[in-house]
C-alpha cells in the first residue's frame, strides 16, 4: 500500500522526499560526530596530557600556538559546544522539513483524491455513500499524514541516527553496546509482535467508525427538519455518540500501546548504566579512569532510547493507520479520464437526438428501467414526458444528457455516437433543471452562474437569466438584491424562490438544449404559466425537454411522450393527452 501511495505522489514530491533523504543521512553524521566527540572532550577534561600527546591534534595544536597541556582544554570545549549547536541546528532543519514535507504532501493526495472523485462518472456517484467520500478525502488523508507519511520519515530517520550511535558506542565498548542493543531490540521486537494484531483491529475500527460519524452528522443535518419535528436529536446523538466512542477508545489504545513502552525501557536502560559504572569501578579501582567512557555511554544511552522509543512509535503509527492508508490509496485508485487530451469542442447539434433500441438498468441482478426504446427529439422542439413515478422518466433524462450510458443500444446526436469519450462534449450544450435545486451558500448572482469566478460572472446574462425565470421583482425587493446570501441548500430562500434560481441558473448558460425535471413543481400556477411563456419566448433552436405532472406545463409541446407499464412509450399532442385524461377524471395532473 505504502508503495502505491509512492507512485500516486508527483515527480517533483517524490525528488523532495528523496533529498530528505540524503539530509536526513547528514544529520545523522552530525549526531555521530556530536556524540563521538565526547569522549576526547571528557577525556581532555580529566586527562588533558594524554590529550596533548594524541597524533591526530597536532596540527590543531600548532596551528593555534598552544604550549601547554592546560591550555588545550578551552578551545576543545568551546569546539565541542559550537558541534553540539551546529547538530542541534541541523535537527531542527530536519525536523521543519519534515514535518513540511508531510503536510504538504497530505495536501496534494487530499485535492488529488477530490479530483479524481469529481471526475467519475454519475452512475459511480449515485450508487456510494457520501459520507465515506467526504471522509475519505479530509479525515483518512490527515490521519494517512500524520499516521503515516511523517512516522515512516520518522522510522527512516531514527534507524539511520539509531545505527550511526551504535557504530560509535561499538568503538568505545563493544560487549557493552552488543547486550544493550540485543537486549532492548529484543524487547522492543517482542512487544511490536505481540501488539500487531491489536493495532490492526484498532486500525479497522477508526476508519469504519469514522465514516459513521460522518453519515450521522450529515443525515441528521441535512435532514433537520424532520428530526426537529419528529423529535429524532436523541436517535441521531446516540449514533454519533457510539460511533464516536468507539473511534476515539480506539484511537488510545493505539497511542498507549505506541508510547507506553518507553518508560520500563528508560528504567532498563538506566540500570544498565548503573551495573556498568558499578562493574567498571569495582575492576578499574576508581571512577576518574572510567568518567569519559561512562559519559558517552550516558548521552549514547540518552540519545539512543529515544530514538529506540520513536522507531517503535512510529512502526505502531503505520500499523494503526493501515485501514485509512487502504480507503485513500482506493480513492487515488480512481481512472481520471485524459482532461488534457479530451474532445473540448462541442458535438455539432443541428438536426436531432436518436435512441435506438436502447436499454438501460443499474446493474446485471437490478430490474431493466428502459427497454428497447427508441425515439427521435428534433432540434428546437418541445418535447414533453409523463408516466407514473418510477417509470424510468428521469432516467431517460439522465440518458439523454449523457449521465448515464446506454447498457445496451445507443444514442446519437447528429449522427455521432454519444460514448464515455464524447459525453462531455454533448454535456457542453446542456443545461438541467432538477425538482430539487442545489445551491450553495453564497449570494443569488454567484448562484445563477454557477461555478463562476466573481471576475468572470456577466452581470448582464445574470440579469436576463433572472429576468426570463420570473425572479426579478423578488430580487429587487431584497436589500442586498443579487448579493443576497441564500444561505446553506438555500435555506433561506422559499421553495418556489430557489426553483426559480434553478432556472436562471439553466438559463444563463445559454444551452441548445435545456431539461427541466418538473422543476415547476415548487411554483404556484400564476409563476408556473410566466415562467413557460417566458421559456417559450426564447430562441426557437433551443430544444426543451420537460418531466412534468401537470397538464398545464404541456400545453405547449410539440409532442408527449407518455411511459407505458409495458416499458413502450405512447406519442401523444397535448390535446389527446387532455382527452385521455378527461375520460379518466383527472383534468389537472397526468
Amino acid at each position: 500500500m505504502i508503495k502505491n501511495l509512492w507512485n500516486h505522489l508527483s515527480k517533483h514530491r517524490q525528488k523532495q522526499f528523496l533529498i530528505l533523504q540524503v539530509f536526513i543521512f547528514i544529520a545523522s553524521f552530525f549526531e555521530m560526530l556530536s556524540l563521538g566527540a565526547v569522549l576526547p572532550f571528557l577525556t581532555a577534561l580529566s586527562e588533558p596530557e594524554y590529550v596533548f600527546d594524541f597524533i591526530y591534534l597536532q596540527p590543531f595544536i600548532k596551528f593555534f600556538g598552544i604550549s601547554e597541556a592546560g591550555d588545550l582544554v578551552l578551545p576543545l570545549t568551546l569546539m565541542f559546544v559550537m558541534l553540539i549547536l551546529f547538530s542541534a541546528l541541523v535537527r531542527i532543519i530536519l525536523l521543519w522539513a519534515m514535518t513540511r514535507l508531510s503536510f504538504t504532501t497530505g495536501a496534494d493526495l487530499s485535492i488529488k483524491m477530490y479530483r479524481h472523485t469529481l471526475y467519475q462518472d454519475y452512475e459511480i456517484h449515485v450508487s456510494r455513500n457520501s459520507s465515506e467520500v467526504i471522509n475519505g478525502i479530509i479525515t483518512k488523508t490527515k490521519t494517512v499524514t500524520s499516521g503515516i507519511i511523517y512516522p515512516l520519515l520518522n522510522l527512516i530517520n531514527s534507524a539511520v541516527t539509531i545505527l550511526g550511535i551504535l557504530g560509535v558506542l561499538l568503538i568505545a565498548d563493544v560487549f557493552v553496546t552488543s547486550i544493550a542493543f540485543f537486549g532492548f531490540g529484543g524487547l522492543y521486537l517482542l512487544v511490536m509482535l505481540s501488539t500487531r494484531s491489536l493495532l490492526n483491529k484498532n486500525s479497522q475500527v477508526v476508519a469504519n467508525k469514522s465514516d459513521l460519524m460522518i453519515k450521522s452528522l450529515q443525515e441528521g443535518l441535512e435532514g433537520i427538519r424532520d428530526v426537529l419535528i419528529n423529535n429524532n436529536q436523541r436517535f441521531y446523538t446516540q449514533l454519533y455518540k457510539k460511533s464516536d466512542l468507539e473511534m476515539r477508545q480506539a484511537s488510545w489504545r493505539n497511542e498507549i500501546i505506541a508510547s507506553s513502552p518507553r518508560f520500563g525501557m528508560e528504567a532498563i536502560g538506566i540500570t544498565i548504566i548503573a551495573i556498568f559504572a558499578y562493574t567498571a569501578t569495582r575492576n578499574l579501582g576508581g571512577i576518574d579512569q572510567i568518567l569519559p567512557l561512562l559519559g558517552v555511554f550516558v548521552l549514547g544511552a540518552q540519545r539512543l532510547l529515544p530514538l529506540l522509543q520513536k522507531a517503535y512509535g512510529s512502526y505502531s503509527r503505520i500499523k494503526a493507520s493501515k485501514y485509512s492508508l487502504i480507503d485513500v490509496v482506493t480513492l487515488l485508485d480512481q481512472p481520471l479520464p485524459d482532461i488534457d487530451n479530451f474532445e473540448h469542442s462541442p458535438i455539432s447539434f443541428r438536426e436531432s437526438i436518436e435512441l435506438n433500441d436502447l436499454s438501460f438498468r443499474y446493474s446485471k441482478d437490478s430490474p431493466w428501467i428502459l427497454k428497447n426504446m427508441s425515439l427521435k427529439i428534433q432540434k428546437g422542439s418541445v418535447i414533453g414526458i409523463v408516466g407514473k413515478t418510477g417509470c424510468g422518466k428521469s432516467t431517460l433524462i439522465d440518458v439523454l444528457m449523457g449521465m448515464l450510458m446506454p447498457t445496451s443500444g445507443e444514442m446519437k446526436v447528429d449522427n455521432h455516437l454519444i460514448n464515455n469519450e464524447n459525453k462531455r462534449s454533448w454535456q457542453s450544450h446542456i443545461s438541467c433543471v432538477p425538482q430539487n435545486i442545489y445551491l450553495t451558500d453564497s449570494t443569488i448572482e454567484q448562484n445563477i452562474a454557477f461555478g463562476v469566478t466573481d471576475e468572470e460572472i456577466d452581470h448582464s446574462r445574470v440579469r436576463r437569466a433572472a429576468r426570463i425565470a420570473q425572479i426579478t421583482d423578488l430580487v429587487d425587493e431584497w436589500e442586498s438584491g443579487y448579493q443576497t446570501i441564500v444561505g446553506e441548500r438555500g435555506m433561506r430562500i422559499s421553495g418556489g424562490q430557489r426553483q426559480r434560481v434553478g432556472i436562471a441558473r439553466a438559463l444563463y448558460k445559454q444551452s441548445k438544449v435545456i431539461f427541466f425535471d418538473e422543476a415547476t413543481s415548487a411554483l404556484d400556477d400564476k409563476t408556473e404559466q410566466a415562467v413557460m411563456k417566458a421559456i417559450e419566448s426564447l430562441d426557437k433552436d433551443i430544444t426543451v425537454i420537460i418531466i412534468a405532472h401537470r397538464l398545464t406545463t404541456l400545453k405547449n409541446c410539440d409532442q408527449i411522450l407518455r411511459f407505458q407499464d409495458n416499458h413502450s412509450i405512447q406519442t401523444l399532442s397535448y390535446e389527446e393527452l387532455l382527452k385521455d385524461n378527461t375520460n379518466i377524471g383527472n383534468k389537472n395532473s397526468v
